[in-house]
């Protein structure tokens, strides 16, 4: 789910798209190479990354029965991880987007938890 909202925001602007795909994934390294003085990309994508942390957290926590929070939190660390391997594989990311994906996947991927949480604690309480 994440890498659609990704897809999509990539695809807002077409002056962002060098590859023929649909995805951008196999071109990745490229992509960022012809984008790397494009702040605005970068934000687009920190953008795009908190819509998919946040989605991921609510799937994860309807999926799970059990702590919810936590295991949207687990998404968003799992979404960091992939961040960070992508930030050392491909060097063209610039300082702002580097510190901020710290600050965009473990709250979105928290509030996502959260939402699905007092959704369902709204709902007990109406039934009791």
């Amino acid at each position: 789910m994440s890498g659609l909202i990704i897809t999509l925001g990539v695809r807002i602007n077409p002056a962002w798209i060098s590859y023929d795909q649909w995805a951008p994934f196999e071109n990745w390294g490229r992509l960022l190479r012809t984008v790397k003085d494009k702040d605005y990309f970068f934000v687009a994508l920190l953008v795009s990354s908190g819509i998919g942390a946040t989605v991921g957290g609510v799937v994860t926590a309807l999926l799970v029965k059990y702590a919810k929070v936590a295991y949207a939190i687990l998404i968003g660390f799992i979404l960091l991880f992939l961040a960070m391997m992508d930030i050392i594989i491909f060097p063209f990311h610039p300082t702002f987007y580097k510190i901020l994906i710290f600050v965009i996947f473990f709250p979105f991927a928290w509030l996502g938890g959260k939402i699905v949480e007092v959704v369902y604690e709204r709902r007990r309480n109406r039934k009791a």
